[in-house]
């Protein structure tokens, strides 16, 4: 059975971020009930004064493939994880979503587009969940992360919001490289021009500072442009340029 297991606000300025304890919780579904599971998306949602935040504002999620007799005890342990594990001050919320049981997909992926340009609230949240026959729970402080983590459940589902959590290691032997060889040997699905040109195959990619990779069409991408002054080179997005996913 595929779920998304997203969670939200669980740190302070002191301590790891939230992708810290999603990597943890993930091992944890692997070792625990032997699932399997996806690398963690970033979510950034609405930057506002009306919303209380860390620093970015942003949930984390990933997908997992579990026997469906685990899923009430994997939801405890998560709950659990997150009561003693979130930092002092924090206001965690978690959401694990049965995909196949989402009563309205499209509700759902609504719900976390809205979360990136406006102010929601609880009350939107838990209706929604409700509605939708999602978990979501709070597990500390005000529980107001649970917005953030129906939203991050809500944008991974889109397929098209969010920077995959991490960066790749590239060797330095690996810097001027074709597009076969990074499909083949990291875990990228597609380099994608972001001029809307295809690369071929063969097409060299410069690989510039360090490597991330972009949720678009729930595949994961590497984004690249066209280097300035040679018409078949390209190089990847640089840090700031990546920040727009």
């Amino acid at each position: 059975m595929e779920i998304l297991i997203s969670i939200d606000d669980t740190d302070n300025l002191e301590s790891k971020g939230t992708g810290h304890l999603a990597e943890i919780l993930r091992s944890d579904i692997e070792k625990l009930y032997g699932g399997k599971t996806s690398r963690i998306t970033r979510h950034q949602l609405f930057v506002s004064d009306e919303i209380p935040y860390t620093s970015h504002n942003s949930s984390m999620c990933f997908k997992a493939e579990i026997d469906i007799k685990y899923i009430e005890e994997m939801i405890v342990h998560a709950g659990k994880f997150l009561e003693t594990q979130s930092a002092i001050g924090s206001d965690p919320g978690l959401c694990v979503a049965v995909i196949n049981n989402i009563k309205d997909k499209e509700k759902l992926v609504r719900f976390g587009i809205d979360a990136t340009r406006t102010v929601l609230t609880k009350q939107n949240a838990v209706q929604l969940a409700d509605e939708l026959h999602i978990h979501l729970s709070e597990h500390g402080g005000t529980g107001g992360g649970i917005i953030g983590a129906l939203s991050g459940a809500g944008l991974r589902l889109y397929g098209n919001n969010g920077r995959f959590k991490g960066w790749l290691a590239i060797s330095d032997s690996n810097r001027s490289i074709t597009v076969e060889k990074l499909l083949s040997e990291y875990d990228i699905d597609e380099v994608r021009d972001i001029s809307g040109d295809t690369p071929g195959l063969n097409d060299i990619i410069t690989l510039d500072e360090r490597i991330k990779t972009v949720l678009l069409d729930g595949l994961s991408v590497l984004p690249v442009k066209k280097i300035k002054g040679n018409n078949a080179g390209r190089v990847n997005l640089s840090k700031d340029e990546i920040k727009k996913y």
